[in-house]
């Protein structure tokens, strides 16, 4: 499997930007997938994840309410609508993809099997 983030870039506080997450491969409908991101200086944290039904979605407290997690199999894509950025929220952003029809710890970098490379966001206050 090979994942693809776009989407990143500079925005100003309070506004918004919409992550996407191209995978190739046919078992991407039975793959849980995750946005985690990483700071500078910081490790890599939990952002959100999407249960491979579609029906069951996690996020981190901090993002809680702001970002919504979707995916459209039929595009074998995953988004992260982000809304409300804080300066906070700046971050390498990565997706990943979890084991097939195994989805115990979507909060955990070690719950995934798959990366993608990382991109930008940068929220400026």
């Amino acid at each position: 499997v090979q994942l693809q983030a776009s989407g990143g870039g500079l925005v100003q506080a309070g506004g918004s930007v919409r992550l996407s997450c191209a995978a190739s491969g046919r078992s991407f409908s039975s793959r849980g997938m995750g946005w985690f991101r990483q700071a500078p200086g910081k490790e890599r944290e939990f952002v959100s994840a999407i249960h491979w039904s579609g029906g069951i979605t996690y996020y981190a407290d901090s993002v809680k309410g702001r970002f919504t997690v979707s995916r459209d199999d039929a595009k074998n894509a995953v988004y992260l609508q982000m809304n409300s950025l804080k300066p906070e929220d700046t971050a390498a952003y990565y997706c990943a993809a979890g084991p097939t029809f195994n989805f115990v710890r979507p909060r955990e970098v070690e719950g995934y099997s798959y990366w993608g490379q990382g991109t930008e966001v940068t929220v400026s206050s």
